[in-house]
């Protein structure tokens, strides 16, 4: 596994309050960690946002900081509390109140990936549990905590987007009334997590692209936005729910043959993001 708990990208100068951030898109697996599975690596990366770091770095060119992080999904879930272990998997963890994301499998300590399939042959220690957690999953939420609170120092406010892929399978039941199928679902947790100023600004900047936008369902965020999001301190988390199969093979987790051309679609909807955090006083002067 690499030494790096996440990879932080600072833009020269940064003039914007938003932060963009990847927690799932880690692809760095160990052989100890593939000798540990029942899976293969290509199984394995099922569970793995791909390539959403590549789509998101030109954040910095924006004046946005960007964070993704090192570990892949498939070892330890940034986007889970550290206390959702699941005693399925873990020795000497007691069953405790009904958690619909453990019972599944989906602990901060993945038992599963897409469709169920169980990476481990047996159990794992504790010992292991909080060497993944202290190495990888606290150092990633400590440098995020880093960046609102610099968001919070310089602008007043921070607005945290929280960067991810979906199956393109995932939205068969979901659709327009028309009858389109979403590109894009936007979690917000119902309002809980960002202002309604904020939430109708980003779906807008993906919307002017041409791209059907849906909130909260089938994905209305988790630990990140739950966590991170409070609209009454001026401090917004919106998760993004972009379809895979708009720019890659989902398959053989390779790009596909639009990739450049979504990239070059998602530069321009990165940049009216950035902009939604940048104090009026710069956006009159750049105007």
């Amino acid at each position: 596994m690499s030494d790096l708990a996440y990879n932080l990208i600072r833009p020269a100068r940064r003039d914007t309050s938003v932060i963009f951030a990847s927690p799932h898109s880690g692809r760095d697996y160990s052989d100890a960690f593939l000798r540990s599975a029942v899976l293969d690596q290509r199984e394995i990366r099922s569970s793995e946002d791909a390539f959403v770091d590549q789509l998101f770095a030109p954040a910095a060119q924006y004046g946005a900081a960007f964070l993704a992080a090192g570990a892949p999904r498939a070892y330890v879930d940034l986007n889970r509390a550290s206390e959702e272990l699941d005693p399925a998997l873990i020795d000497g963890v007691r069953r405790s109140a009904h958690n619909p994301r453990i019972a599944s499998g989906l602990g901060v300590i993945p038992r599963v990936v897409a469709n169920g399939r169980a990476i481990y042959r047996g159990k794992l220690g504790l010992e292991e549990v909080h060497y993944r957690l202290s190495r990888y999953w606290r150092p990633y939420h400590d440098m995020l905590q880093t960046l609102i609170d610099e968001s919070h120092r310089q602008f007043g406010e921070a607005i945290l987007i929280d960067c991810h892929s979906m199956p393109h399978e995932a939205l068969d039941a979901v659709s327009q009334s028309g009858g389109r199928r979403p590109d894009v679902v936007l979690g917000d947790r119902f309002g809980a997590s960002a202002s309604g100023k904020v939430i109708e600004r980003i779906e807008a900047a993906f919307a002017n692209a041409g791209l059907c936008v849906v909130r909260n369902t089938p994905f209305a965020g988790a630990y990140i936005t739950q966590n991170y999001g409070r609209p009454s301190w001026q401090q917004h988390a919106v998760q993004i729910e972009i379809d895979r199969a708009l720019y890659m093979d989902e398959r053989r987790i390779e790009p596909n043959a639009n990739f450049v051309a979504f990239g070059e679609m998602l530069d321009g909807i990165i940049q009216e993001i950035a902009e939604i955090g940048r104090p009026a006083i710069q956006r009159v002067a750049a105007e």
